[in-house]
């Protein structure tokens, strides 16, 4: 069965047409296929642009007119996207080079936070050869009838550092603090 194109309006007949594709020897009938096929070729290309309109016989130069401006509305926009596909990866290795650069200073920052502990641990780790012992004390205060009240408390350490800096202020005392006599 031979497939014809919708706009069959030649000189030939059915009859005529089958009986020479029966035996494609004269030239007549290799151009009648030829103009077959280009024309079923030129039917399936109006159904690919326009698939909503139904298949009728059509202008050849409007069909090539709409693919040639689908072509140019398709170059326009694969030229879009590849601009903004190179956008896109030049925000990827952007923001690759940030994360690079945040865990490096999450490791800093890390690595600062455990010297900064290191540091408190030794501060509050006192060295008993600094601290005078407890019976000593004791002996200090064997006259005084009040009773230690921390013996076993040993400040390693200076504990000006957390006063208030207005507290520490010692040019105001003579005025806010008289001497008593």
């Amino acid at each position: 069965m031979m497939v014809y194109a919708m706009d069959l309006e030649c000189s030939f007949s059915m009859t005529r047409v089958e009986s020479c594709c029966a035996a494609p020897a004269t030239k007549a009938c290799r151009e009648k296929m030829r103009r077959i096929r280009l024309n079923d070729r030129f039917a399936e290309l109006c159904s690919i642009l326009d698939p909503k309109k139904p298949p009728a016989k059509a202008d050849k130069v409007a069909i090539l007119s709409d693919a040639n401006h689908l072509l140019n509305q398709l170059r326009l926009e694969a030229q879009k996207l590849k601009e903004s596909n190179e956008a896109l990866q030049v925000s990827l290795k952007n923001l690759k080079a940030e994360k690079v650069e945040l865990r490096d200073e999450k490791v800093r920052l890390k690595a600062e936070k455990e010297r900064m502990e290191k540091i408190l641990r030794s501060i509050s780790i006192a060295p008993h050869s600094l601290h005078p012992v407890a019976s000593v004390q004791a002996a200090a205060f064997t006259a005084c009838t009040k009773a230690l009240p921390y013996p076993t408390y040993n400040t390693p350490m200076g504990m000006w550092q957390w006063i208030h800096p207005a507290a520490l202020d010692t040019s105001q005392d003579p005025v806010l603090r008289p001497p008593v006599a």
